[in-house]
């Protein structure tokens, strides 16, 4: 029986093929983003709104904790492709003709509860990975506010003490450790999470499946991935640097992107569709 257990457990699953594509291709996500936006601006936009308001809750209750506040916004960018789920169904809705409403946002986030109860597979899965990216987020929050609080010669409470001991210290060793250990964490959540969002929620796979596949991807377009994500940091950036103004936009474009990104990169038309799911996953 153990070994038959390791051997279940060492197996890999059935993943999706993996396409090799250009290194300039996520400007072709981009420019596909773009054209989602523009034929459903108001649902697209509205998504970007809710971003700004969070973030606006984020820094009124951390405008004298800026070491916590540093930790929780840059932590958009691990729970970034959960809050986009909806993003990827309206993207997907254009790219079958369908009607793009508030109907489909309401079905996107209720979904799970009754696949859940009905143990019919869905969109369960995205939920407990979902619940791994808010605890990465989580995790990084705590780590960053440590780093800024004991490495810090000053105490840092508000956005000038971080610009001026962190960002601007005449060394810069804090801010260089802050970068490099955000990177480090970031990276294994950037390639388990690339695709696997957009693949749960068009096929019928596992969360280890999606996981798996993401890697792969990857693995497969080292170039493209790395500009893919050195965009995403930038337009991030950018949005959180316009006073969070600039999420509006960026928060529908990346989420589009994310679409087009797994429609490009991945062959899973051998899994079942999810809405033609008739058995458990798990």
């Amino acid at each position: 029986m153990p070994t038959c257990l390791s051997a279940c457990l060492l197996t890999p699953p059935p993943l999706a093929p993996v396409r090799t594509i250009a290194w300039s291709r996520p400007l072709v996500w981009l420019s596909r983003a773009v054209r989602d936006i523009s034929k459903a601006p108001l649902i697209s936009l509205a998504h970007g709104l809710a971003l700004i308001l969070i973030g606006a809750a984020i820094l009124t209750l951390g405008h004298n904790r800026f070491w916590l506040m540093a930790g929780a916004l840059s932590g958009f960018l691990v729970v970034g492709p959960l809050v986009a789920t909806s993003l990827y169904a309206i993207s997907r809705a254009i790219e079958r003709g369908e009607v793009a409403d508030w109907g489909l946002i309401r079905r996107t986030w209720t979904q799970w509860q009754s696949c859940h109860a009905t143990g019919r597979g869905g969109y369960w899965c995205m939920v407990r990975f979902g619940a791994l990216l808010a605890l990465a987020a989580t995790g990084w929050v705590l780590i960053s506010a440590s780093l800024i609080t004991v490495m810090s010669p000053v105490r840092v409470q508000t956005l000038q003490d971080f610009m001026v001991h962190v960002v601007l210290a005449r060394d810069g060793q804090l801010f260089v450790q802050w970068m490099a250990l955000g990177s480090f964490l970031a990276a294994p959540i950037f390639a388990s999470s690339v695709v696997a969002m957009p693949l749960m929620l068009d096929r019928r796979v596992t969360v280890r499946q999606a996981v798996l596949t993401s890697w792969s991807v990857v693995l497969a377009n080292p170039g493209p991935m790395a500009l893919w994500a050195a965009l995403i940091v930038m337009l991030t950036l950018l949005g959180l640097g316009s006073y969070l103004l600039g999420l509006l936009v960026v928060m529908p474009l990346l989420g589009h992107a994310s679409w087009h990104a797994y429609r490009d990169l991945v062959d899973a038309s051998a899994f079942p569709a999810r809405e033609d799911a008739t058995g458990p996953v798990v």
